[in-house]
């Protein structure tokens, strides 16, 4: 996983990223004949969903990986069950709210040495009340963003160490339902809606790569955004069975299973052809066409042009940073 010598090309360079993957493929056959041996990985919400089988498929490439979750116990099993089925004993879990800054500070601040790979998987998706943190932020936007732009702002050191680390940001195809609504990001004067919640804090995953990119790339740290497909998991919990089965109908290729939904994240974790490749947005473990939003070619599949803006990603970037500081 070493970059180029071009690397400061590469984060210029507009060519669309395309592998030999798809929708089909898993995350074993992604990571197949790629060695991390040596190198240290954080799976969020590793101890259930497409993140078991994230930190299981880095773990049966040699890598040293922590899985971070609410539910220890259920994360002991899972932990358990990695080292069996991977031999490799070094898998271990931590506590990890990201909805709680104090937990997310905890848990930095224990990390010690480098971190080549940052997979920030964990989610919630369509609370059906609006709920807030105790700094009064919408859970979605405060679990699904605010918790892991912290946890990667503070373990930038430990990421620049490791010299060439990746951050894999999940979004999710559901960015396509909102903008980040930077005049009312928390509902304080619009009414809540779940979907434009969960939409808003999906858009913010992708900004969050792109700003870490272009702020990281002297420190040979790339960031990339990703969504991992439809995939029937504890992420809709909160759904009931009409609103799962209308969303499963949206995905136009159908469900994946888990060890696909993994896929295109372990791709842009450990892929040798990403090399260097920083602030874009993935799919089917190919780099996804960007889209206008509510155009013709806005079918739920693609990029939405907001999601990637620049200017968007810098004001997020300032936003969270305000945000963290007064609470």
């Amino acid at each position: 996983m070493g970059f180029p010598a071009a690397y400061g090309e590469c984060m210029t360079d507009s060519t669309i990223r395309t592998t030999p993957f798809g929708f089909e493929s898993t995350a074993a056959e992604v990571v197949a004949g790629i060695d991390l041996d040596g190198k240290r990985a954080i799976v969020t919400g590793g101890s259930s969903g497409i993140g078991v089988e994230t930190a299981r498929t880095l773990a049966s490439a040699g890598a040293e990986v922590t899985i971070t979750g609410r539910n220890l116990d259920a994360g002991a099993n899972v932990v358990a069950d990695i080292r069996a089925t991977t031999a490799n004993p070094a898998v271990d879990l931590q506590a990890l709210d990201l909805a709680d800054q104090a937990s997310v500070a905890a848990f930095a601040d224990s990390w010690s040495g480098p971190l080549h790979i940052l997979v920030n998987n964990a989610g919630i998706m369509a609370v059906p009340e609006l709920q807030r943190t105790k700094e009064g932020w919408e859970l979605q936007f405060a679990t699904n963003h605010l918790g892991h732009f912290a946890l990667a702002v503070r373990l930038h050191d430990a990421l620049a160490e490791a010299g060439n680390a990746r951050i894999v940001s999940l979004s999710s195809r559901g960015h396509h339902y909102s903008p980040v609504v930077f005049e009312d990001i928390n509902f304080e004067s619009r009414p809540y809606d779940p979907w434009l919640a969960y939409g808003q804090s999906k858009t913010a995953n992708v900004l969050f790569a792109v700003e870490a990119a272009r702020r990281w790339a002297g420190d040979g740290i790339t960031a990339n955004a990703v969504h991992p497909g439809g995939i029937h998991t504890n992420l809709m919990r909160y759904m009931d069975p009409e609103t799962v089965e209308n969303t499963v109908n949206n995905f136009r290729r159908g469900l994946k299973t888990p060890e696909q939904g993994a896929a295109t994240s372990v791709l842009v974790a450990t892929s040798l052809q990403l090399e260097g490749i920083g602030g874009r947005y993935f799919e089917d473990c190919n780099e996804a066409v960007v889209v206008e939003p509510g155009g013709p070619d806005d079918r739920r599949a693609g990029v939405v042009t907001y999601a990637l803006d620049p200017d968007n990603a810098s004001r997020l970037w300032r936003v969270s940073e305000d945000l963290i500081a007064a609470a």
